[in-house]
């Protein structure tokens, strides 16, 4: 496909993969620039096309959200047929993505060591629920199940004895096709010099477990786990959410010259000469006594009277915001954080933009999600199919 931009712009990826965290990857690609090819399953497609709801003029919001700016086409993979098509596309693909259970790409004829016989240069990136080696290598995948094995639930929560809660968004999900993003970017940094593709391999949990690092810093040298600590910060205090008169807000007074512009802005000096709170060692070891101080302060402000306060001051601070109110928030806007593609039929339809910006290519978000099997004559017309071959294929059932 030609017109996309970006610094990957000229890669070809063949996303075979389903729900978020495949999909995760292929959006981080496709918005640098790469032309992310989505090959979904004739029967129903993405399984988050029925997420449902909500939906936007029949087509569900969570499907549109994972998978703008890619062409999608629809192949039944359970034939021979099908399966020559998908073999055909990754026979000059640079990547192919993939997030099925383990052996399913074998018995496929899908698997690695068969597509690199055709393609050497192939990068195959396989994301999963625990990784291809190990024990747990042949389980399924889920969000839920990697938070609560990865350590984050244990360390997620209002404190000790309460429920474990894991984090409001499916963080082993996005960051494993973040690092796996990561992973085919540096193997294709490795194919320039060797012309080799290789197998890129990272999972769910291993995305929770690189969540915990200063958690796991702790353990290692103190020998216990750490617990749940709020909105609190394990290592620096005060770090965290209060409320004010009106609502909340974060606070990041974690060294020592921003304690005290801190006990500065809220006309409370006293604090400065309370040995509890000398260090930040001492804070942290009296973090109740040192949060119902603040607390007693700051709830007799509105957020805004102390975040003003705050900002002339030199502390670190925020409001809480709630979605939409980030959607809204000036430097989201500045940023392009919220972008409007094109859908085919439902006009613009908002999604969030690009994390990454570049000086020189920068990436867009220009095309919205593809209706089931919305590319499949364009993607196959320019992978040499006639006319009258892909009509054969469409009646009979090897293409939508």
């Amino acid at each position: 496909m030609t017109g996309r931009q970006g610094p990957l712009a000229g890669l070809k990826v063949i996303e075979l993969a389903h729900i978020m965290a495949g999909p995760v990857c292929g959006l981080m690609l496709a918005d640098m620039g790469a032309d992310v090819i989505k090959v979904e399953k004739i029967t129903g497609g993405d399984d988050s096309r029925r997420f449902l709801p909500p939906d936007i003029g029949g087509e569900s919001a969570a499907f549109m959200m994972m998978n703008r700016n890619k062409r999608g086409i629809a192949v039944d993979l359970k034939s021979d047929t099908g399966r020559e098509v998908v073999r055909r596309l990754l026979r000059d693909a640079d990547v192919v993505i993939e997030n099925y259970r383990r052996g399913t790409m074998e018995r496929l004829g899908l698997g690695y060591e068969s597509l690199r016989e055709a393609n050497p240069g192939l990068i195959y990136c396989e994301i999963s629920g625990f990784g291809r080696t190990g024990p747990y290598a042949e389980r399924g995948g889920f969000d839920l199940i990697a938070q609560g094995m990865s350590g984050l639930m244990s360390i997620t929560g209002e404190g000790e004895g309460r429920p474990p809660v894991k984090v409001g968004a499916p963080v082993t999900d996005i960051t494993a096709g973040i690092l796996a993003a990561m992973g085919i970017l540096a193997a294709t940094f490795e194919r320039q010099r060797t012309g080799r593709g290789q197998r890129v391999d990272t999972s769910l949990f291993e995305a929770g477990i690189v969540h915990t690092y200063w958690q796991s810093a702790i353990a290692f040298a103190t020998g216990r786990s750490p617990g749940p600590m709020g909105s609190a910060h394990p290592l620096n205090a005060p770090y965290q959410a209060f409320r004010t008169a009106d609502g909340w807000l974060t606070l990041g007074a974690a060294n020592q010259t921003n304690w005290l512009r801190l006990l500065d802005a809220i006309e409370a000096p006293e604090l400065a000469d309370d040995p509890r709170f000398a260090d930040n060692a001492g804070r942290q070891a009296h973090l109740a006594a040192l949060e119902a101080k603040l607390s007693e302060i700051l709830c007799t402000r509105a957020t805004d009277d102390w975040l003003g306060r705050f900002e002339a001051a030199g502390v670190p601070a925020g409001p809480v915001l709630d979605i939409a109110q980030m959607h809204a928030d000036p430097q989201t806007v500045a940023r392009d954080m919220v972008v409007a593609p094109e859908h085919s039929r439902l006009g613009p339809v908002s999604a969030i933009g690009l994390p990454v910006k570049f000086s020189e290519t920068p990436g867009k978000v220009d095309m919205g999600a593809p209706v089931f099997g919305q590319h499949t004559r364009e993607v196959l017309q320019q992978h040499g199919y006639a006319a009258a071959a892909i009509e054969d294929m469409l009646a009979a059932g090897a293409v939508a």
